[in-house]
């Protein structure tokens, strides 16, 4: 019987198994594929914090979400339409994010006794298929031995039983790969890379993953394939790319912008460790990357940097923030440029260090002490890490502040495809060095003059100071934590200057306002009374969500908002002129109560902090039920949504 081929819009599939069995590795393979072949993709991997969970218990599962469309998506997904489990763990673990009628493919050697009581079952759910006890009705499933035939396929190549066994993931792989028309080059030009000095174990590889595509081809097992065209881009050379990756590029290419040399100043934290491990790459373009002995001495070595005239960078996760929290008020004091990245992760304390969260605002906006405002930036999607970065460059050393740059971990590991930017198109960033023209004449008691250089006076515009280079004749100055008179920066304790001097420090960040962008609201009928208020990575949930009711018919507006201290001028104004805001965010309401505090506004808070991104039906749900609250309307969501619209 020949195969059926059926074309679909999208599809979402998650990878699930042990986290030994290189499920990261095979969604990351996957991913990469359906980016060659022109698809629009988001991605989401889920791993243990432990280095080495017990195998085979739920703790220990690791798996990778992929979505890839034929036309432009914002999320991740929020139920895949296929899981491919590789034990018994890895089928609990995941079953119930599973719609009706999803498809599993499982692999059934590792359903031992054992196993199965590891993960919690008290019967094999793949001994009563089709019977009255079918503990899998609502789905397509496909027991599949995929250990078995990847053990046998690489025999040849004499590895233990053990070993080859490790290259079930390649065979699952392959599978997949044939039932999505997959290009192939990439993963096996991939593998012969990674595995070029043990040439058994690369064969091994990409004969399980030849083997996995021949097993699709030829049983009848899967009588099916599926093909998602190519979605629709605009002109350009694109990557697939992590946030983690962006945001780094955009740090060397802010730095190359600027004509300033980075010096990373840091210490490896979950999920933002990546960031350090590629700015080591790049030498080449000025960097220098110090993996200091703990977070304080990374954000002190960075200061540092920036007080001799390099672009100071730290970068850590909430726990590293909370120790470089006084560091960072010195560079408040100091007016010195710093980017702080701080890649968001669940806490508090040690927390959920794999997963997801945004409950760092608060500590980025008050998280030290005295009145030390920071200016915060906060990027949409992995993509626009890098435009992000570049952004906290320009506002760092515009205007002689430490910046907070908020990504989190579904960003940081997620991924999507980018568009490389025309180098013409990036901001020049003039880091404005401290010349004799920062210099005032000052009168003797003799009646003589001298001209003496004045670290802190300010820039008409921009209220920032000189940034003098240490050594420079004439430029001769001292800086410190104690605070500064007005100019010529000496150590003082007037109280009038001291009240001046804060409030000019927080002038110079509300001055960063007047170089913002207007806002854009996206409002496309102009009748909305509801509008959904983000920031960082809810941007995908929420315009995911925003589609599902228009889709249904009804209006609602969406801002995004990647300044989060100043907020742009427009803000008020937008704010003003709805009946309901919403504001998701995953956390308990942080946005919300800053938009209470400074607009008045009555923000209603849609918030979920369990370590993952928003769901897109669920939001849908919530503003569906406001819109029918500000309209006086029913709003009815539960209509089936076409295929390609959960975005």
């Amino acid at each position: 019987m020949p195969k059926q081929v059926k074309q679909v819009d999208r599809v979402i599939i998650r990878f699930a198994g042990d986290s030994g069995d290189g499920m990261q590795l095979t969604g990351d393979r996957f991913t990469q594929e359906s980016a060659a072949f022109g698809n629009d993709l988001v991605t989401l991997p889920n791993f243990p914090a432990e280095i080495r969970a017990p195998q085979g218990t739920l703790p220990g599962v690791s798996s990778f979400q992929v979505h890839f469309a034929d036309h432009d998506i914002l999320t991740a997904g929020d139920a895949p339409d296929v899981l491919v489990a590789m034990n018994p763990a890895a089928l609990k673990a995941n079953l119930s994010d599973l719609p009706t009628g999803a498809a599993i493919i499982v692999d059934t050697h590792d359903f031992s006794d054992r196993n199965l009581t590891k993960a919690g079952y008290t019967a094999n759910p793949l001994a009563s298929l089709g019977d009255a006890n079918d503990q899998l009705g609502d789905f397509q499933v496909f027991p599949v031995d995929l250990t078995g035939m990847t053990v046998e396929a690489v025999k040849e190549f004499g590895l233990s039983r053990k070993d080859a066994a490790r290259a079930k993931n390649m065979f699952a792989l392959g599978l997949l790969s044939w039932m999505y028309g997959r290009p192939t080059e990439t993963t096996i030009d991939f593998l012969a890379r990674r595995f070029a000095k043990v040439e058994d174990i690369r064969d091994a590889n990409i004969t399980a993953f030849k083997a996995g595509w021949n097993f699709g081809e030829t049983t009848e097992t899967f009588m099916v394939q599926y093909e998602v065209k190519p979605a629709p881009m605009a002109p350009g050379v694109y990557r697939n790319i992590s946030g983690n990756l962006a945001l780094a590029y955009g740090l060397v290419a802010g730095a190359v912008q600027s004509g300033l040399d980075i010096v990373l100043g840091t210490y490896p934290i979950t999920p933002a460790s990546d960031i350090l491990h590629e700015l080591s790459k790049h030498k080449s373009f000025g960097v220098t990357t110090f993996q200091a002995e703990d977070e304080i001495a990374g954000i002190g070595a960075a200061i540092g940097a920036s007080f001799s005239g390099k672009l100071g960078i730290t970068s850590t996760s909430g726990p590293g923030i909370a120790l470089k929290s006084e560091a960072i008020g010195l560079a408040v004091m100091t007016e010195l440029p710093l980017v702080v990245v701080d890649v968001q992760r669940g806490g508090p304390s040690t927390g959920l260090p794999t997963k997801t969260e945004q409950a760092d605002l608060l500590q980025a906006m008050f998280g030290r002490n005295g009145e030390a405002p920071v200016p915060i930036v906060a990027p949409q999607s992995p993509g626009d890490c890098f435009d992000a970065a570049v952004e906290a460059i320009r506002i760092a050393v515009t205007y002689r502040t430490p910046v907070m740059l908020l990504s989190d971990g579904y960003l940081a590991n997620g991924s999507e495809p980018w568009r490389i930017p025309e180098v013409d198109d990036l901001p020049r960033i003039d880091p404005a060095f401290a010349t004799t023209t920062n210099h005032v004449v000052r009168t003797n008691d003799d009646g003589t003059e001298e001209t003496e250089f004045w670290p802190y006076l300010r820039d008409e515009e921009t209220l920032a100071r000189p940034w003098a280079i240490p050594g420079t004749p004439g430029l001769e100055h001292r800086i410190g934590g104690l605070e500064k008179g007005d100019g010529h920066g000496n150590i003082s304790y007037d109280p009038a200057n001291h009240d001046l001097m804060v409030r000019t420090r927080q002038a110079k960040v509300d001055r960063i306002a007047e170089s913002l962008p207007p806002l854009e609201v996206d409002d496309p009928s102009g009748a909305a009374k509801v509008l959904v208020v983000g920031w960082g990575s809810t941007y995908g949930p929420i315009g995911a969500g925003v589609r599902r009711v228009r889709k249904a018919g009804f209006n609602v507006a969406q801002v995004h908002l990647r300044h989060l201290n100043p907020f742009p001028k427009d803000l008020g104004d937008i704010l003003g002129r709805y009946d309901k805001v919403l504001v998701p965010e995953m956390n308990l309401g942080q946005l919300a109560l800053l938009l209470r505090g400074k607009y008045l506004v009555d923000a209603i808070g849609y918030n979920h902090v369990r370590g993952l991104p928003l769901k897109a039906a669920e939001l849908a749900e919530a503003i569906g039920h406001l819109v029918a609250e500000a309209e006086g309307i029913e709003v009815d969501l539960t209509t089936p949504t076409p295929e390609g619209a959960q975005a």
